[in-house]
C-alpha cells in the first residue's frame, strides 16, 4: 500500500452529476474543515459497477485531524446532502457527490478502493508532492512603527513578542529568519538562540524586505513563507494549509483566508482593517478589498452574512522564490494605491493567489491595547 507521509487519514471524492461544480463544492467545504488538507489531480474514471455511461470526477485527499470517525462521516453526509444527493441516488447511478473515508488512524477502511488505480495514482502524487521542496520562514521585524513602537520587542507573558512568533514558524518549516533593520531586534533575536538577518531600513514592505533577507541567506529553497512579526499566535495548522496550496504545480503565490461566521456583525464586516477576498472557482483570488465584496444588491446588509460567505484575508505570503524576485521589482499599481493593500499589485501584473483556507482566528498586535488583549488571550490557553 501507498505511504501516506504524515497523514493518518485519506478520502476520496466522486461525482458524475455536475461534476466539476460538485467536487469543486466538496474541495471548498472540506478545506474549511480541515485546514491543511492536500488534493491529488482530479481523474476521470469509468463508472464501477453502474450501468450509467457517465464517467465520474474522483479526487483523492490527504489530511491529519483530531476529529473522531464519527464526526467526519457525518460531516461528509452534510456536504453531500449541500450537494443535492438524496437517498437512493446509488440505485438511480446518479451521484451528485459522495465521500468516502478510505484511511483513517492508519487503519484501511476500504481495502478494495485503497487499490484501485486511480487511489494509488492519487496516493502516490502526495507522497511525491511538497517531499522534496523547501519552504523557507522570513519574519519582516521593524522596531519603528506609527502606532506603537519597538512592538517586536514588547513582552507578551515573559517572551517578546518576536521571540514567540520565531517559536511558533521554527521547526514547521525547513528553516526560518527573522529580517530587520534594527540592531536591538537582532541582538533580542540571537539571544533567545533564533536566527535572525540584517536587512535595509529603506524597505517598503515586508515583502521587499523578505527577497533581500532570502537573498542573504541564500540557500536552495523553493518557496518563501513571509510570516508577519506581529503574529504571535500563528498555528502550525495554518503554515501547512499555505504549503498545501503549492501542491497545485501552477501556485505563484498563496495566502490564507477566513470565512466570516454567519453569527458576525456587519461592523466586523465592514471594518476596513480586515480586508475581503473573493475566489474563483479553482480557489485563486479574484480580488482583495477594504470595502465589502460581493455587495447583495437584492439583501438588506444587515442580511448579507446568511446569504453569502465572506472571506476575511490573513496577511500570510507565500511565493516561489522565482516569483518573489519578479513581484519586488513591479512598480506600485493603481489598485494598489487606490486600496493600499500589496497584493493587488500582483493581481493588476497577471500574478495568481492561490488561497487556503484557515478557521482559525488569529490575533495581531498593532497597539499596546492589542497587547493586552493579546495577554488575556495568552492567559487562557493550557
Amino acid at each position: 500500500m501507498n505511504s501516506l507521509t504524515n497523514n493518518r487519514q485519506a478520502l476520496c471524492i466522486g461525482s458524475n452529476y455536475e461534476p466539476e461544480q460538485n467536487v469543486a463544492l466538496a474541495r471548498a467545504r472540506l478545506q474549511q474543515l480541515l485546514p491543511g488538507i492536500r488534493f491529488a489531480a482530479c481523474r476521470y474514471t469509468e463508472p464501477l459497477h453502474m450501468t450509467h455511461s457517465a464517467s465520474f470526477l474522483n479526487q483523492v485527499a490527504v489530511f491529519d485531524t483530531d476529529r473522531p470517525i464519527a464526526e467526519l462521516r457525518a460531516l461528509f453526509k452534510a456536504i453531500e446532502h449541500e450537494a443535492g444527493r438524496l437517498p437512493g441516488d446509488k440505485k438511480r447511478e446518479r451521484v451528485c457527490l459522495d465521500i468516502d473515508l478510505l484511511y483513517y488512524d492508519n487503519n484501511i477502511l476500504k481495502p478494495v478502493d485503497m487499490e484501485l488505480d486511480y487511489v494509488q495514482r492519487g496516493l502516490n502524487e502526495l507522497s511525491n508532492k511538497n517531499n522534496d521542496m523547501k519552504f523557507l520562514g522570513i519574519i519582516p521585524a521593524r522596531y519603528a512603527s506609527t502606532r506603537f513602537p519597538a512592538k517586536p520587542l514588547a513582552l507578551l507573558g515573559g517572551k517578546t513578542v518576536i521571540q514567540r512568533v520565531y517559536e511558533q514558524v521554527a521547526g514547521v518549516l525547513d528553516d526560518a529568519y527573522v529580517a530587520t533593520d534594527d540592531e536591538r531586534i537582532e541582538a533580542a533575536v540571537k539571544a533567545f538562540g533564533g536566527k535572525v538577518v540584517m536587512t535595509s531600513v529603506d524597505h517598503k514592505s515586508g515583502t521587499d524586505r523578505c527577497y533581500e533577507a532570502a537573498c542573504k541567506i541564500g540557500g536552495d529553497f523553493d518557496v518563501v513563507v513571509n510570516i508577519q512579526g506581529d503574529e504571535p499566535f500563528i498555528q502550525s495548522l495554518q503554515l501547512n494549509a499555505v504549503k498545501a496550496c503549492f501542491d497545485d504545480a501552477t501556485t505563484q503565490i498563496a495566502t490564507l483566508v477566513k470565512p466570516f461566521a454567519a453569527s458576525d456583525t456587519v461592523a466586523a464586516l465592514e471594518n476596513v482593517n480586515s480586508p475581503k477576498v473573493v475566489v474563483n472557482r479553482n480557489w485563486n483570488a479574484l480580488y482583495f478589498s477594504r470595502s465589502i465584496i460581493p455587495y447583495q444588491r437584492n439583501a438588506d446588509k444587515q442580511e448579507w452574512l446568511q446569504h453569502h460567505t465572506y472571506y476575511k484575508h490573513i496577511g500570510l505570503y507565500a511565493y516561489r522564490t522565482e516569483v518573489l524576485k519578479e513581484i519586488t521589482s513591479l512598480p506600485q499599481s493603481s489598485l494598489e494605491v487606490a486600496e493600499s493593500l500589496e497584493q493587488l499589485r500582483w493581481l493588476e501584473n497577471g500574478y495568481t493567489i492561490k488561497v487556503g483556507i484557515s478557521t482559525i482566528e488569529t490575533i495581531g498586535i498593532d497597539t499596546p491595547e492589542d497587547l493586552a488583549h493579546a495577554e488575556k488571550y495568552l492567559n487562557t490557553l493550557p
